[in-house]
């Protein structure tokens, strides 16, 4: 007879093998056909609400890695707090105005600006942001992201342009808005102001000189040069004033290029770096005295003046700061306090204007050299030389940007006090995720100068103001901000420009400046991180499925100077709170060698070259197992790495699978109280992995963690030890015999359980598991895993505590037996070395204690023992001393030691254990008689 015949084998033909490429997208299509996300927000409507908000991707190209990131990260989150008994409603957005969508189209058009008519640009615009957005919201399903996909918000929406110039209008009538010439970041190439927010700061080589000017009056009797040192020589066509530091001791030096004032503290340096040789210290007078002092601009008709200023470093330069009011926010200010000119020789282009003389129409850059020479030809160049630094770039073209002086929109921070509300808030009443981002954008925000909202752009919300045709001011006014909130509410924002501007008038309305009565339109529009930033206004406190503060926000660390500053600032001036109640950030994707990622460097790697190499459940793992909060590595062999791990998971589940083919939950389970030892120890064991490690991972937004934990409990606890151990059972007893149905009752509620806490990971793999599992009546239905709960760790510890033999007890018993595995191991290959056995199960284990409660300890579970230790049999015996040497050999235990030898009696063909058994029953003469039982030989 072939005994082989009769084993509870797993099934050969099981169909899980790892193919993703191939099987996500018919998983993805039945969620599709079954609407899962909607099905989720049914069930779990009523439930407490964690709602997400999602930071709006810019629609102007395909998906890159960092979108799979961050999507993927949110998508974790909610797919967790899901089964966890929250209503997570995902609403995902896009940002589809400003300079990116306008920079993207202008460069597949091929043209400027400047050879389009307004209302054409914005409506191609408006069809090339749609296009994108329907191709970004595949590619994001695609990952195995959940959300309202048909019902996305989109900043080119009517209803959510309402939204902005509702915000806007609030904020100007709170006296948060006003208008004034102030230098700003300036992008020559885009023509347009910048925000903080999209200055990015890059290596860049400037010329460094140290340029005389020239005192009216003699200085100490001498006559004598203030001595600057400037980066931006162009800058010196503006310049009104030279700054110095009150506290600061200055020299008069009498050099080679005549009697210049320089900071003491710096004298050394500037020597060094200027080569003036031998210096005289003629006299020493304090910063405050200098006030005052007027100097000869170095090759213009104008003159200039000492101001003070505390700005004024000790450690860089001369001491001396070259000013122009309409070229950088510090002497902006310092030219407000001394009434100074503020001169702005420069137009949108960046080039010279005519006010300049010679050097009218230079771009400011290509003036730099030109003007060095005449500093030189005149005699006021002390040094000059290349002084590489990083520089402020331009987000979307990536050329340097100038400080320029213009009319612009800004927000107030110091209006209503807001700069302290904003840090009392960031400060105390939000959770930052790690916890160092509470102090950078707390720094930030204590430092940033005024909200610029303006921009000199096509696409985008407009600024409804108002210019007087009379005298050229330009205003709010409130009624024509409602007028056109109201319209756009219709019409979309387009009105502005289809409409006459008597279309937004009201009787009686005239000029706050001149009392004027005919206008023109303005025509900037808003900043796009504005539109962006009142989501909060314009999507959770619209949407009923949201709400507002959102619980989280969760978005790249250079948000904390972008996205997550241009909602909590009119949140806060709007509402006096904050739009989000916890803020988490992760780093950036870099290559293998920790390289940012750039096309030159051929370094990219797409999202759509994983999925279709790996599958999108691998790019989902490497999310998950990625430390977020440092820059993420990814490379092949990263992801080579990865799919060798998730091939252990998936191994593992595949295995208990195998074994469930005729398991019936609901009438094969047994009792927890009638389960064994070795079973109750891995549940119990599973349940302090999923509280202490899995779950804990999850809650703390540590996804490593949580990976890890999953992982080790699957290779280590399960593959390593615990399947190993009741394969015997599984294989060769009696299909429905109570040990056999222990271990099924086992590894069906480990599968269960592992289906559910990997599901937020790996999505695509944990359905196709709970589509082929066995499943109880109550969770047959289920059309998702994802409909799931999450494990009950309490309902599983309190059933197996309630038995016989604890839970807790089993599991503690069984660790102490496990840490003698090792030792038997060794024990083992020994004699496998030596010949005497080949199967472990050739073998007997010897055990002597001279404990008497370690020999009654271990004695009460010789069952076990033989399957921890995978052996046919194990003899305990007590004595008063332990036999050392030959082959006995100590253990972890000082009081316990143990042999291996080859096993008694016959080995029997069917489970491979010998027994004294075998040979006794004459019909079945092979086998012994825990197999004979199992093939109904003898009853039971």
């Amino acid at each position: 007879m072939d005994y082989k015949l009769t084993l509870n084998l797993p099934k050969t033909d099981f169909p899980m093998k790892a193919d993703l490429p191939k099987k996500e997208p018919v998983i993805f299509e039945q969620w599709e056909k079954k609407n899962i996300y909607v099905s989720i927000q049914n069930k779990t409507q009523g439930l407490p609400k964690y709602i997400l908000h999602d930071g709006p991707p810019y629609a102007n190209g395909d998906i890159h890695i960092g979108h799979a990131l961050n999507k993927t990260l949110k998508d974790i989150i909610l797919k967790y707090k899901t089964m966890r008994a929250f209503n997570c409603a995902y609403v995902p957005g896009w940002d589809c105005h400003g300079l990116p969508i306008e920079h993207q189209l202008l460069k597949e058009l091929k043209i400027n600006k400047t050879q389009i008519s307004q209302l054409d640009f914005r409506k191609k615009a408006h069809d090339y942001a749609m296009k994108y957005v329907g191709l970004q919201k595949e590619q994001f399903k695609r990952l195995g992201i959940f959300g309202d996909w048909d019902n996305p918000y989109l900043t080119l929406s009517r209803q959510y342009e309402e939204g902005i110039v509702d915000s806007f209008g609030k904020l100007a009538q709170k006296g948060y808005i006003y208008r004034g010439l102030k230098p700003v970041n300036w992008c020559y190439k885009c023509e347009t102001a910048l925000a903080e927010a999209e200055v990015e700061y890059e290596d860049h080589v400037s010329p460094s000189v140290y340029v005389k000017f020239k005192l009216t009056n003699p200085l100490d009797g001498q006559d004598a040069y203030l001595l600057i040192w400037t980066t931006t020589p162009w800058t010196l066509l503006a310049n009104v004033a030279v700054a110095v530091h009150q506290k600061l001791e200055y020299v008069l030096v009498n050099t080679a290029k005549g009697i210049l004032v320089i900071a003491e503290s710096l004298l050394d340096t500037v020597i060094k770096n200027t080569g003036l040789g031998q210096c005289a210290v003629i006299s020493r007078i304090k910063g405050e005295k200098l006030d005052g002092l007027v100097y000869e601009h170095p090759f213009l008709d104008r003159k200039g003046k000492v101001v003070l200023a505390d700005y004024v470093s000790h450690e860089e330069g001369t001491g001396l700061v070259h000013t122009a009011p309409g070229h950088g926010n510090d002497d902006y200010f310092t030219g407000i306090k001394y009434k100074l000119d503020i001169i702005m020789p420069v137009d949108n282009r960046g080039n010279f204007d005519a006010s300049t003389g010679e050097f009218k129409g230079m771009q400011v850059f290509s003036a730099n050299d030109p003007i060095i020479q005449k500093l030189d030809s005149l005699g006021m160049l002390v040094y000059s030389m290349k002084y590489p630094h990083s520089y402020p770039h331009c987000w979307r073209c990536k050329s340097p940007v100038i400080f320029r002086a213009t009319n612009q929109w800004f927000l107030k921070l110091e209006h209503n006090n807001l700069r302290q509300a904003l840090l009392e808030v960031i400060q105390n009443k939000v959770k930052w995720i790690p916890s160092s981002g509470k102090e950078r954008i707390g720094s930030m925000v204590g430092l940033r100068p005024d909200w610029c909202l303006s921009r000199q752009r096509y696409w985008g919300v407009p600024i409804p103001s108002l210019v007087c045709n009379n005298c050229k001011e330009e205003f709010l006014d409130n009624k024509v901000i409602e007028v056109f909130r109201q319209m756009v509410k219709e019409n979309g924002t387009d009105v502005w420009f289809e409409s006459g501007v008597q279309e937004f008038l009201y009787k009686d309305i005239q000029c706050p400046c001149c009392a004027g009565k005919i206008f023109s339109k303005g025509t900037d529009i808003l900043d796009v991180w504005f539109d962006s930033g009142v989501s909060s206004q314009s999507v959770l406190k619209k949407r009923s499925e949201l709400e507002f503060p959102a619980s989280l926000y969760l978005e790249g660390s250079d948000q904390h100077r972008g996205w997550f500053q241009s909602s909590l600032i009119p949140a806060v001036c709007i509402d006096n709170q904050a739009p989000f109640k916890s803020v988490l950030t992760h780093g950036f994707v870099v290559d293998g060698q920790g390289r940012k990622m750039s096309k030159s460097q051929g370094n990219v790697v797409s999202p759509f070259d994983i999925i279709k190499d790996y599958g999108a459940d691998i790019l989902r793992l490497w999310v998950a197992s990625s430390d977020y909060n440092e820059d993420i590595r990814i490379s092949k062999e990263i992801l080579q790495r990865l799919s060798e791990g998730y091939r252990k998971v998936r191994n593992t589940c595949r295995f208990i699978l195998s074994n469930l083919y005729d398991f019936n939950p609901d009438k094969d389970r047994i009792s927890y109280d009638d389960m064994g030892m070795l079973d109750k120890w891995i549940l119990y064991k599973s349940c302090l992995a999923l509280d202490k490690v899995i779950t804990n991972g999850y809650e703390e937004f540590e996804f490593y963690k949580a990976y890890k934990g999953i992982y080790d409990f699957c290779n280590e606890d399960l593959s390593m030890y615990y399947l190993d151990m009741v394969k015997g059972r599984l294989y060769t007893y009696g299909a429905d015999s109570l040990e056999r149905r222990s271990a099924q009752t086992a590894i069906y509620d480990l599968l269960n359980a592992i289906v559910r806490v990997v599901a937020p990971i790996l999505s695509f793999t944990a359905e196709e598991i709970w589509f082929y599992m066995p499943k109880t009546s109550k969770d047959k239905d289920a059309a998702s895993v994802h409909l799931l709960e999450y494990p009950d760790t309490r309902l599983i510890l309190s059933l197996l505590e309630s038995g016989k033999v604890h839970g807790s007890l089993a599991y503690q018993d069984m660790e102490e037996v496990l840490k003698m595995v090792p030792d038997v191991a060794k024990a083992l290959e020994e004699k496998r070395i030596a010949g005497i056995i080949g199967s472990s199960f050739d073998a007997k284990i010897n055990i002597l204690t001279k404990s008497p409660n370690q020999y009654t300890f271990l004695r009460s579970l010789s069952q076990q023992l033989c399957e921890a230790f995978k052996v046919s049999s194990v003899i305990v015996e007590e004595s008063k001393d332990l036999i050392s040497g030959g082959d006995w050999r100590n253990t972890v235990f000082p009081d316990v030691c143990l042999a291996a030898s080859k096993a008694d009696g016959v080995k029997c063909m069917r489970c491979w254990n010998y027994s004294h058994s075998v040979g006794e029953d004459d019909a079945h003469p092979s086998i012994c008689k825990t197999c004979l039982k199992a093939i109904g030989g003898i009853s039971a």
